[in-house]
């Protein structure tokens, strides 16, 4: 075990920030890529159970129609996308895209106690997950990395924001209350 952490160490595994640009990467592209999709009449079909059905969500269909709110998340998610991707160089860019991020998820995520047969009732329904319900609950986890996302570059941009700038937005925030 010793050997192999040597050699994980050694091929730069604990290379400072590694992690943080692999799961910025990461959910760069994930949102290239389900944006993508939301442009196709096949996606927005495949959406109306799950817009049907999200509490926070469900009001779309009214405002846009079924193409719209495909469309409106699609334009969303590649929104999240540029700004995760700028947030590599801008933190307050990346700030923005971590907030989409959280936003879109804490959405998806809300969907699952109201997804119709989301627990298989062979297996004694709730925790046994079926369907629809075992496709969101990947959004869990995708919620817990943008909230570290924007933990980081909520940390960072305060780091690199000169004091006197951090003093002022304070004072002025205290002046608002």
């Amino acid at each position: 075990m010793n050997s192999l952490i040597s050699v994980l160490i050694k091929r730069g595994l604990l290379k400072e920030d590694l992690d943080y640009h692999l799961i910025r990467a990461s959910m760069v592209v994930l949102f290239l890529f389900f944006g993508y999709q939301k442009w196709f009449e096949y996606e927005a079909q495949a959406l109306i159970p799950y817009i049907s059905n999200g509490p926070l969500i469900s009001w779309m269909y009214p405002v846009f129609g079924i193409r719209g709110a495909s469309w409106l998340l699609g334009v969303s998610e590649w929104s999240f996308a540029l700004l995760l991707f700028l947030g590599f160089w801008h933190k307050r860019l990346g700030i923005l895209g971590a907030l989409g991020s959280c936003a879109s998820f804490i959405g998806t995520v809300t969907i699952i106690p109201f997804m119709p047969d989301g627990w298989a009732a062979s297996a004694g329904g709730f925790p046994a997950m079926a369907g629809n319900v075992a496709f969101l609950m990947k959004d869990v986890v995708l919620f817990a990395v943008s909230v570290y996302l924007l933990k980081q570059d909520v940390a960072r941009a305060s780091r690199s924001a000169p004091q006197s700038e951090l003093v002022l937005e304070g004072a002025s925030l205290k002046a608002t209350q």
